[in-house]
């Protein structure tokens, strides 16, 4: 099997808008161009105006064909998480081929047989996820084609949204004269980029500090288990300053971008910088630390607002800490002020690929490699979602099979169970086991 090919990711933000164009080549992904535009339409990362998301939107995809010298056609999107229900399906489908070995039609089946179910008619599926196959009881199959069977079974999560954001974002990027390969919820593909293989594991927690909006995802077992909006972002933060400081939304950016400290401790008192202020003549002097007690308020706050949701499912006692990402955990002494409220360990992911070196990115690289690490039978459940039975399968990524996901059992509702059975399975790893046995109260509360 071969992935190799180009990779287009879209990223939609409140405040800019960002095309990755990625060529894969021999298992090495490679980024020949970027475009980054001002966003137009949007708020609070929902496209409220879709012509002016479109023209935004054709802005970036023009400078990134440019600079890679290719024309775009296709786009994989990421879309936020705002009211994303998580779910679990499941469908039955009888083998149809007279020899009985399953093939790719009947996972399409039985994939679009997991699909039927009633949703409210506000709501609209986003994504589906196969956790494992059962083939006449045996379960646990990560790839069911080929083997022989009378009845396959599927058992998978399923994640809704609200049906005006997913039709907006679909209608603004078909208006920019592109057609959309896949739609991929944020945080899911972020979860592939920032973290590595132990944290998705063990369990961690993704804070994505847009210019519109703060999401807290939570990853366990390399699946995304919650996610909580706090419709706050760097926005505010620009507001405040201006407020404040009664100057301009386009001065207190720059001053956020080339002042900013999220943590006063950290700025200098006697370090001033001039401030252009409405109605004056001549500047005022102020000082970092004054600026930095403005940005630190504003992010006390939302902080504040995450941690008590995550509090709520003791989601702090994951092992794997927290991960900051997005345009605003480029302020300099955010990872010690979230290390100092949220009270575990935080880090900010920063992209090593030239060009790319800022957390403002990180979303749009993420749906890249997201889209190419999917298996054959990933994407072939996928494309149940559109009925297109020739949705392409060729890549060579290996899935990941997680020892606890594909643990055998007979329901997707015996998940606690399996936790149990874990110390079993690595007796050779205490360490693993002493963690588990610590957040089994995280595991339950997503599966009771």
């Amino acid at each position: 099997m071969d992935n190799s090919g180009i990779y287009v990711g879209l990223d939609i933000g409140t405040t800019s808008i960002k095309v990755i164009v990625a060529e894969r080549v021999k298992g090495q992904m490679n980024v020949i161009g970027v475009g980054s535009e001002r966003s137009n339409g949007l708020s609070r990362g929902v496209i409220v105006d879709i012509d002016k998301a479109a023209s935004a939107i054709q802005s970036a995809v023009r400078q990134a064909e440019e600079k890679a010298s290719i024309e775009i056609k296709k786009v994989i999107a990421g879309v936020p998480a705002n009211l994303v229900k998580i779910e679990r399906c499941r469908g039955m489908i009888a083998v149809a081929d007279e020899s009985k070995e399953i093939n790719n039609e009947d996972v399409q089946n039985v994939a679009a047989a997991a699909l039927v179910q009633s949703l409210p008619p506000e709501r609209e599926v986003l994504d589906v996820i196969p956790d494992e196959f059962v083939v006449d009881g045996f379960d646990g199959i990560k790839d069911p084609r080929g083997m022989v069977g009378v009845r396959l079974e599927m058992h998978g999560t399923l994640f809704t949204g609200p049906k005006t954001i997913i039709h907006n974002t679909r209608k603004a990027i078909e208006k920019a004269g592109l057609q959309i390969e896949q739609i991929v919820i944020a945080p899911l593909a972020l979860s592939s980029l920032v973290l590595n293989d132990g944290e998705q594991d063990f369990g961690s927690i993704i804070i994505d500090m847009g210019g519109g909006q703060t999401t807290a995802a939570v990853i366990h077992d390399h699946q995304l288990k919650y996610t909580y909006v706090d419709q706050e972002g760097g926005q505010y933060i620009t507001k405040d300053i201006s407020v404040v400081l009664n100057t301009s939304i386009e001065n207190a950016e720059k001053l956020k971008r080339d002042y900013g400290y999220a943590d006063a401790q950290q700025a200098a008192d006697d370090e001033e910088f001039p401030v252009d202020v409405v109605g004056q003549s001549t500047p005022t002097q102020i000082s970092e630390q004054y600026l930095a007690e403005i940005i630190e308020a504003r992010l006390d706050q939302v902080f504040g607002k995450v941690k008590q949701h995550l509090d709520e499912i003791r989601a702090l006692e994951l092992p794997g800490g927290i991960v900051l990402t997005g345009g605003v955990a480029a302020i300099p002494g955010v990872t010690e002020l979230a290390s100092q409220l949220f009270g575990t360990r935080v880090r900010v992911f920063t992209p090593n690929q030239m060009g790319l070196r800022h957390p403002s990115f990180d979303e749009a690289l993420a749906v890249i490699k997201y889209q190419a690490a999917l298996s054959e039978v990933a994407l072939l459940v996928k494309s149940a979602l559109t009925g297109d039975t020739r949705a392409s399968v060729a890549h060579d990524f290996s899935e990941v099979v997680d020892p606890i996901a594909s643990a055998p059992r007979t329901s997707t509702e015996k998940t606690t169970q399996t936790t149990k059975q874990q110390p079993e399975q690595k007796q050779d790893n205490p360490d693993r086991k002493g963690a588990l046995d610590h957040i089994k109260g995280f595991f339950n509360h997503f599966f009771d």
